[in-house]
């Protein structure tokens, strides 16, 4: 496989373990009673209207009608949507090239997987 190609796909199976291993940590907390099942409801339509929301703001740039607001696309994505998130800049192609936009995506990403990390592991340091 061509470098290129190999450098092309890097930042895919990055995003892929990510979203591995933020979905681990769900199905971790889950097991450890941290939170309830029905969680995995809720984090399945954060990421399906985050989805809808990167969709929309897409389909008003190619048509030029009102934006939704970066503001808003980032606060899904901080409220457990990145991956939905994630899988919209990849496969809608939208939001992939704006660096300011995608170091708060990312700052997103890391601060929401901490936060999970943090809630799941709090009680083993709180005594």
């Amino acid at each position: 496989m061509p470098r290129e190609k190999r450098r092309e796909q890097l930042p895919m199976w990055i995003g892929l373990g990510l979203i591995a291993f933020w979905l681990l940590l769900w199905l971790v907390g889950i097991g450890l009673g941290r939170f309830p099942w029905v969680i995995l409801t809720a984090v399945v339509l954060i990421n399906l209207a985050t989805f809808y929301l990167y969709w929309r703001d897409k389909d008003a740039a190619v048509n030029e009608t009102q934006r939704t607001p970066e503001d808003r696309l980032h606060a899904m994505a901080l409220v457990g949507g990145w991956p939905g998130a994630w899988f919209a800049q990849q496969i809608l192609r939208h939001k992939t090239s704006k660096q300011p936009f995608r170091l708060y995506y990312w700052f997103t990403v890391a601060a929401n997987t901490t936060a999970l990390l943090g809630w799941i592991a709090w009680p083993a340091f709180a005594g």
